[in-house]
């Protein structure tokens, strides 16, 4: 059981939850966020081991059962099989966070078919099909579950830059309001959209406090902002398809 600010304890014991990308950044803190709250919790993670590993000890550490499944989601049967493996470890699986994404550069003019093949391929086509997946398996077992989806707030106001990654999660926005309605009552399907949280790989000393001034609240969020928004999504029975942006003001 985990204590939100304020009082309210958020309990998601004897839940499963599967958190792609939740060896590093906010898939980490997602998983460990829903560990915390009770969950037992499947991540994924592609080349980053020594991180899972070290994820899986924390998760662990809090009582609750962790396992990792090294999956590649640029090939095409990375999202199929996963769900059922979950299964296969825990029974059942109740909650599905598509954090999983890559981040790389792609202006209008130099994106490349591989540049576009690559994002359009792990951060949207991935999540549908193990969306599909997870949602089947649930109509099965007549199970009620949540999907949330991490998206971005740029994929509702593009700039010109990171071309395919920004379509990408454009398409996940759309792909949760359509999930949303197609999966009702059973599933609620959200998205949380983070704004400055975690500074882009490989990204210069400095380049936080530089993007400090055009945020309207003065200042950079933290994992744990992201982490009390999926929280939220997660034990509310009354919304969904929302897109509930976490950004201090930055995609005004």
């Amino acid at each position: 059981m985990s204590q939100e600010p304020g009082g309210e304890s958020v309990d998601l014991k004897g839940r499963v939850a599967l958190v792609t990308g939740g060896a590093v950044r906010l898939g980490r803190a997602i998983a460990l966020g829903v560990a915390r709250a009770g969950a037992n919790v499947a991540l994924t993670y592609h080349r980053s081991v020594e991180a899972a590993q070290g994820t899986l000890s924390e998760i662990q550490a809090l009582g609750r059962e962790a396992r990792a499944f090294q999956v590649d989601f640029s090939q095409p049967q990375g999202a199929t099989t996963l769900v059922d493996e979950v299964k296969k470890w825990q029974g059942h699986v109740d909650i599905l966070v598509n954090s999983a994404a890559i981040f790389e550069h792609g202006d209008w003019d130099d994106t490349t078919y591989e540049n576009w093949d690559r994002h359009l391929t792990i951060n949207l086509k991935a999540p549908f099909f193990l969306s599909q997946a997870f949602a089947r398996a649930l109509k099965v077992e007549g199970a009620k579950g949540h999907i949330v989806n991490i998206a971005d707030w740029r994929a509702v106001r593009p700039g010109s830059d990171h071309v395919a990654y920004t379509i990408a999660k454009a398409g996940l926005v759309a792909m949760t309001y359509s999930l949303a309605q197609a999966l009702a009552p059973e599933i609620q399907v959200n998205a949380v959209a983070p704004g400055l949280i975690l500074p882009p790989p490989g990204a210069g000393e400095g380049f936080m406090t530089r993007k400090v001034g055009e945020i309207p609240l003065g200042r950079v969020g933290s994992p744990d902002d992201v982490v009390r928004a999926v929280l939220y999504l997660l034990t509310s029975d009354f919304v969904t398809g929302e897109l509930l942006y976490v950004t201090g003001g930055e995609h005004l």
